[in-house]
């Protein structure tokens, strides 16, 4: 009874914050307002439109490939084309249910190309290690860049170098203490963590020994410069957001993506995200938000669209087993 309803309060809970976060957007935002940005989403150039979900399909066709080199080194290399519409049917299932992609991905890859559910999971999670290894490099890049700008806000809001200090020794110190505690203990939940990371270290050290690491590298390296790019050319869409340079929208980039995992596929408060990091540059809330529904929405439609196509070819493409 408790597993059900802890499942039904991971499953339900993200939509319902969706809803509520599109609704509180709609609440703070003036009739005046709401029509302009429906103007511009309405409005908006199509040709760049069509280059961001290019570059998105790109992504995909990339993972599918990267996804092979981690197969590889264990003896398996299913065929590309199932893995394009294994990976595009986990995004779209990713869209109702949270995380229920990964599953799905190593479910279909166990059933259509007889890889075991555990090794196909192994390098979906090595993946997203990868994948949030190159965020927080980005991250860090966006800082790096645009220090002076990012500082001045959160002066303004408030926070102050000594303030930020004590909260950054604190987090080192607390990680640190922590690390100590699960080494030195022997306790279930402690092996089980230790387990887990070194399968996570494992996981990352693999890349430098399987046989395509710097084909791996390439397409790793190409999907996140297409995922920047792809947000780029969104800049075209919306006056205001024309001469906005790469730095900083790199800074709005990272809002983002950190968005996409607080709710279903960011639905609600990805614009809010986004628009709130171009604030900092001088955007109005209008073309702020303007901006992150049509890159929003653009990237969803994408999903939803070749994601039920996938969803429906598959079982069709492998019927026969």
């Amino acid at each position: 009874m408790k597993s059900t309803i802890k499942n039904s309060l991971k499953t339900f809970l993200p939509i319902l914050l969706g809803i509520f976060l599109v609704w509180y957007s709609y609440y703070i935002t003036s009739e005046e307002d709401r029509l302009e940005i429906i103007h511009y989403i309405k409005n908006a150039d199509l040709f760049w439109v069509g280059i961001s979900v290019f570059l998105g399909i790109l992504t995909h066709l990339s993972r599918a490939i990267r996804w092979n080199y981690l197969l590889e080194p264990l003896g398996y290399k299913p065929k590309l084309f199932n893995n394009i519409l294994i990976i595009l049917t986990a995004y779209f299932t990713n869209l109702g249910i949270p995380r229920s992609g990964e599953i799905l991905r190593a479910t279909a890859l166990a059933t259509y190309e007889h890889v075991p559910f555990e090794k196909g999971f192994g390098t979906i999670v090595t993946e997203r290690v990868i994948d949030l290894v190159m965020l927080f490099l980005i991250v860090g890049i966006a800082l790096f860049l645009q220090t002076e700008i990012i500082w001045g806000f959160l002066e303004q809001k408030g926070f102050n170098l000594v303030l930020l200090s004590v909260l950054l020794g604190s987090a080192i110190l607390g990680i640190a203490l922590m690390m100590y505690v699960v080494k030195k203990s022997k306790s279930k939940l402690a092996t089980k963590l230790k387990t887990f990371l070194k399968g996570l270290l494992d996981g990352i050290l693999s890349i430098f020994k399987m046989k395509n690491k710097w084909s791996f590298v390439f397409h790793t390296l190409f999907i996140w410069l297409a995922y920047i790019a792809m947000f780029w050319v969104i800049k075209y869409t919306v006056s205001e957001t024309m001469d906005l340079s790469v730095s900083q929208l790199l800074v709005a980039f990272v809002a983002g993506a950190f968005a996409m995992s607080a709710t279903n596929g960011g639905i609600g408060i990805y614009p809010i995200a986004v628009s709130s990091a171009l604030a900092i540059f001088g955007i109005s809330k209008v073309s702020g938000d303007a901006f992150g529904w049509i890159m929003w929405i653009s990237q969803t439609l994408m999903v939803v669209v070749f994601g039920a196509i996938s969803f429906l070819i598959l079982p069709l493409w492998n019927r026969n087993k």
